[in-house]
């Protein structure tokens, strides 16, 4: 699961939309419009889910985590 992302328009920074949703369920929703308010300018930004994309956490390896291993 991952976050809504779109960029200000005003600073170019990510903003996150506050949506969670994964990857392939956002593609594959109707095209739809969204208001989020942005913490960078200030404003409230309209954006088009064109304009927007998930940005899901990057899991570390399992051997980062000290997983024991199977075989």
């Amino acid at each position: 699961m991952g976050m809504i992302m779109v960029k200000c328009r005003q600073t170019d920074r990510v903003i996150p939309t506050g949506i969670a949703r994964d990857r392939e369920t956002f593609l594959r929703s109707a095209v739809f419009f969204g208001s989020t308010h942005c913490p960078a300018c200030s404003a409230n930004h309209n954006w088009f889910a064109r304009d927007a994309w998930v940005e899901e956490p990057i899991a570390p390896p399992a051997k980062m985590l000290g997983a024991a291993r199977t075989c």
